[in-house]
């Protein structure tokens, strides 16, 4: 049975969610503020994080960089927010989110991006490869680094999994919607541009330092990762 820590600071929120997914039949435990939430996680190891941005004593945002600088790194962590605008979305995901909700939200939207991530995690974990390559590109899972050329590549926890997908898929044309649905989760806006954003993000690390471009637009299709 797979173990939930939410950490909200709202008693209505949080309450209502330890009900409804203990009704899915998870293990859910509660934390109403940061330091408490904080201490649970490093106590109890959890399968699964649903953390809220703004918390007393440590932020949602602060909780998730010690996470993935701890030896915890690889729990999945759904960030729930009142601030649901891009900017605070994508400082969400780059501190190590691998999703976001909206509040107000729907107890089945919930459920349903906690099974996506859980599932998630489950194959990463079973996955044979840990390190994925590419020409002279290089992406090793288990360090989380890249490496092209000989050189190592720093990359934001977005980054990271932006390139992991196209690692995982390559010489495949991956449209727009399989990478939300890859690596920002299920249901995520439709008329947003992050992924846009984070390609261009990657291209300027892993393409323009090394003067060969192995991530290509397909015009009207999305994009491909595969040497020139």
């Amino acid at each position: 049975m797979y173990q939930i820590l939410v950490v909200e600071d709202e008693p209505t929120i949080a309450n209502a969610l330890r009900r409804f997914l203990s009704d899915e039949g998870y293990l859910v435990e509660v934390a109403f503020d940061g330091e408490t939430g904080l201490d649970l996680i490093q106590q109890s190891d959890p399968d699964l994080i649903i953390l809220d941005v703004i918390l007393p004593k440590i932020s949602g945002l602060d909780i998730c960089r010690e996470i993935r600088a701890s030896n915890l790194k690889e729990v999945p962590i759904l960030m729930i927010t009142a601030l649901g605008t891009s900017d605070n979305v994508i400082k969400g995901l780059d501190a190590g989110a691998d999703d976001y909700v909206a509040k107000p939200f729907k107890m089945r939207e919930v459920a349903a991006r906690v099974r996506a991530l859980l599932r998630r995690s489950k194959n990463n974990g079973t996955s044979p490869a840990s390190v994925l390559q590419l020409g002279d590109l290089q992406l090793n899972k288990d360090t989380r680094k890249a490496v092209r050329n000989g050189l190592e590549i720093t990359l934001t926890a977005t980054e990271y999994r932006l390139l992991e997908c196209f690692m995982k898929n390559p010489r495949r044309v991956l449209s727009r919607m399989d990478l939300l649905d890859s690596v920002w989760g299920v249901n995520y806006r439709m008329d947003t541009n992050v992924v846009d954003v984070y390609v261009n993000f990657l291209r300027k690390k892993v393409d323009k330092p090394f003067g060969s471009r192995l991530i290509h637009t397909v015009v009207g299709m999305g994009y491909v990762l595969k040497e020139s």
